[in-house]
């Protein structure tokens, strides 16, 4: 069996180890989402069922994490809306992905009026808060899971443009797009086969961290009743269900609170993690500074 060339060996030594952070967020992640998709089997109680004579158990032997105000089982519910926020960051991170890429990708490329006026239209919808944008586009319809996501969706496109833009710039000055385009290669040719795959690792890593973003947001637009809607466990609508018995049973909110809270740790260590790994120089540059 030959050795191997002296290239891949070099690269082998040189490849990155995994970083802790993305181990430790892979794992929690991992968890998360395994204990959410598993939920409808291995939740002790129905998440549905109303027990009125329950109503208010702190926790015990039998309900974990106590009950809510119409006795239904809190950790059952956190189980069941696990799946629900993770699929609505998840499905909003993929529409402003879907989006957002290609307009970062024709303004990094053409440059020029294409650039500005791509830009400047980012520009305005950055400058306006998220949860006010994401209200903004859901005042005007009834409230629907599918709305809220795109909702979401749309106000994370400008960051990911921008993003994307910004890594476009860079490689467009390449010697491998020069060649492209001596070679007479159409603007499309370039831009799918030749920039997208380049650009990949940034935006693998920004949109790790949009889902954060996504899952925090539609969360926040549940608890004002915009996005969820009862009897749904989604976990922002939990927290706003239950922010009235605050002081008489606060395990109801702490418990979707702290899953969300952890989500958001593991999802951002995950992030961090695919930084170090898809870019290794981010630790030199961050050690020169």
């Amino acid at each position: 069996m030959a050795a191997p060339s002296p290239e891949i060996a070099a690269a082998a030594v040189r490849r990155p180890p995994w970083p802790a952070e993305l181990k430790a967020g892979l794992v929690i992640v991992g968890t998360i989402v395994v204990l959410a998709v598993l939920a409808p089997w291995i939740a002790p109680h129905p998440w549905d069922t109303i027990a009125i004579k329950q109503r208010f158990l702190p926790p015990n032997p039998v309900h974990w994490l106590g009950t809510d105000d119409y006795g239904r089982d809190v950790l059952s519910r956190v189980l069941m809306g696990g799946h629900l926020s993770i699929a609505m960051g998840v499905a909003a991170t993929v529409i402003s992905v879907v989006i957002g890429v290609p307009i970062g990708l024709a303004a990094g490329y053409f440059k020029g009026a294409t650039d500005e006026v791509l830009m400047r239209a980012a520009d305005v919808l950055m400058a306006i808060p998220p949860i006010m944008l994401g209200l903004l586009v859901l005042a005007v319809t009834p409230p629907a899971l599918w709305k809220t996501a795109l909702a979401v969706g749309l106000v994370y496109v400008p960051p990911i443009a921008r993003v994307t833009r910004s890594v476009t710039l860079a490689l467009a000055e390449e010697e491998f797009i020069q060649a492209a385009r001596a070679r007479g290669e159409t603007s499309l040719f370039i831009l799918l086969r030749e920039l997208l795959p380049n650009a990949w690792p940034p935006l693998i890593v920004e949109a790790s961290l949009r889902v954060t973003y996504a899952i925090l947001l539609s969360s926040a637009l549940s608890f004002l009743g915009l996005g969820a809607q009862p009897p749904s466990s989604d976990w922002g609508l939990m927290i706003a269900e239950a922010r009235q018995f605050i002081d008489q049973a606060p395990w109801i909110a702490l418990a979707p609170g702290f899953a969300m809270c952890i989500l958001v740790i593991g999802i951002n260590l995950m992030g961090d993690g695919l930084r170090e790994r898809l870019d290794p120089r981010l630790k030199q540059r961050i050690g020169k500074t």
